[in-house]
């Protein structure tokens, strides 16, 4: 058996758990929590420069960015530094409800995580970083993060 049988056995069932709560929360689709998480820790965007991170054609962002736009939670904007493209840019409503889910997911995994302790959060955390960093470095295309965790 190979040693990372385990690992993509647990990280299979992490995608299903984490799934399965947002849809509980009834608030964003994955692509748009996504999307706005993403532009909050980075700021506005263009679609070129989300199709970069994520690795999504334009096709896919534009769908995407449209039906966000739709629901209120992006406005499309002239590009802060000066630039053509116009970019992305997470609305009030679009950040109130990300951070409603984000507290809303947050508050699932405190119960989970009810009996852990401060130092087992941090070093659970400190793998989840280390694997998220790796994938990301084989890619190519770093996911950024906010400064504050």
């Amino acid at each position: 058996m190979r040693r990372t049988a385990a690992v993509e056995y647990e990280q299979m069932l992490l995608a299903r758990h984490s799934l399965s709560s947002i849809k509980r929360a009834h608030h964003l689709d994955r692509s748009a929590y996504i999307l706005l998480s993403l532009m909050q820790a980075q700021g506005p965007m263009s679609i070129s420069e989300l199709s970069d991170v994520l690795g999504l054609d334009a096709s896919t962002l534009n769908r995407q960015t449209s039906s966000a736009k739709r629901a209120g939670l992006l406005d499309r904007i002239p590009d802060p530094d000066g630039g053509i493209a116009r970019k992305f840019a997470v609305t009030p409503e679009g950040a109130e409800q990300l951070n409603t889910q984000r507290d809303e997911i947050r508050a699932g995994l405190d119960k989970v995580m009810h009996a852990w302790s401060d130092d087992e959060i941090a070093a659970f955390a400190g793998f989840l970083r280390r694997f998220n960093g790796d994938i990301e470095a084989l890619a190519g295309r770093v996911w950024p993060r906010p400064q504050d965790r």
